[in-house]
């Protein structure tokens, strides 16, 4: 059974990107998540998508974390009117607290570090580290390349199709949120096949 969702991390760019959607999806995002009583977890930055989607939970009433480690707070990119602001060490530690606060992540459009977030508890969901959903927001087919990679490493048996089927994948902000507040990953043991061999 799905347990109750009522903090999201949110991981997504620190710039708004070239397209009018991408802030659009983070404003429409950012107010059901307020509206439906959901907390965003996010890290703490008040520049691109990241300021665009807190304010957005602010502005209808919702509660914000932000947890942003203490070097980016210096270059003065924190949000300072967040419901809570914790200033962290290092980005292991952002990460691992954003994670620790949420029951489901997901990834809207963003660069390196957006990807490189959505693949770290990607990584822990497969090993069974966690077993919180997590979505793929594919505002303007922005993932459609990735996509295809990944569908790509289970063709090359790299990753196994039910795992991928892990990840929900939408271009709606109100479909992704009612997907997560229902779907239950499953524990799926991604080395049986090689046991089953020796």
């Amino acid at each position: 059974m799905a347990s109750e969702v009522k903090s999201i991390c949110i991981y997504c760019g620190a710039a708004p990107g070239v397209r009018p959607a991408y802030a659009e999806a983070a404003r429409d995002l950012g107010r059901r998540m307020a509206q439906a009583g959901m907390r965003l977890v996010y890290g703490g930055g008040k520049v691109g998508l990241m300021g665009i989607i807190a304010d957005a939970v602010l502005a209808h009433g919702g509660e914000v974390i932000g947890v942003i480690p203490k070097a980016l707070m210096e270059r003065e990119v924190g949000h300072t009117g967040l419901t809570q602001l914790h200033v962290v060490e290092n980005m292991h530690q952002r990460k691992q607290m954003m994670a620790d606060l949420s029951e489901a992540f997901i990834a809207m459009p963003g660069g390196i570090g957006t990807c490189e977030e959505l693949f770290e508890v990607f990584t822990w969901l497969q090993i069974g580290y966690h077993a919180k959903p997590i979505g793929l927001l594919n505002v303007e087919q922005y993932y459609d390349p990735l996509i295809v990679f990944l569908e790509s490493m289970v063709t090359e048996q790299f990753l196994k199709g039910p795992q991928l089927d892990q990840l929900q994948i939408s271009a709606s902000p109100e479909a992704l949120l009612d997907t997560l507040r229902t779907f239950t990953p499953s524990q799926i043991d991604r080395w049986a096949s090689q046991r089953s061999q020796i």
